[in-house]
């Protein structure tokens, strides 16, 4: 039986896309040091990247941008972009393992919470997805230095909100999410307790 794990990265991110990952490693393969993609370094991401693409019997990539994102909110995003990466990958599986989600396919699939901590294919593809998303945050940085995105991913840390503060919003930001933010920021306090 083909199993595919699925998951994503970037869902809590004030910029860009939601990139999710499918993969399906042969029956009984375990890959020494796949775990939960957040916890590990960047480094050993991308030496795992390399180990699990040429493992896996097959790997799929689903990005949904911000401007869908704002169009169709992030949970329905999400769900685009696992949807899309089950349909990138070159075999049809035969069973779906998905981190916290359902996904609008017809192929039979099992949503498991902490699924990234149970399941190595959905180990697997939260790498995949995280080290394909880094890259596009390095290209994110390159067009738009002024708000770190390299170190923070575009998540909502001090920094990124004093930025956004200063600069106002980049094309890439997430309009949906920074709307509220910046209301309540309106009156230059910052107050951090927003950024959930």
């Amino acid at each position: 039986m083909k199993v595919a794990g699925v998951d994503e990265a970037g869902r809590g991110s004030l910029v860009g896309s939601v990139v999710a990952a499918a993969v399906v490693l042969p029956q009984g393969t375990f890959i020494d040091g796949v775990r939960d993609s957040k916890a590990l370094s960047a480094n050993r991401r991308e030496a795992l990247y390399e180990v699990i693409t040429h493992t896996a019997l097959a790997w799929g990539i689903g990005i949904v941008d911000e401007v869908m994102i704002d169009k169709i909110n992030i949970k329905q995003a999400t769900r685009l972009a696992m949807k899309l990466a089950v349909e990138d990958l070159d075999i049809e599986a035969d069973h779906l393992l998905v981190d916290a989600e359902t996904i609008p396919v017809s192929i039979p699939q099992t949503k498991l919470i902490h699924g990234d901590a149970i399941s190595h294919s959905i180990s697997a593809a939260s790498i995949i997805a995280k080290v394909t998303r880094d890259r596009m945050c390095r290209l994110w940085h390159e067009e738009f230095p002024d708000y770190g995105i390299l170190a923070n991913k575009g998540y909502c840390t001090n920094e990124h909100v004093k930025a956004l503060l200063t600069h106002g919003p980049s094309p890439i930001h997430r309009r949906s999410f920074i709307r509220k933010l910046l209301l309540k920021h309106a009156n230059l306090t910052l107050d951090l307790d927003m950024c959930d």
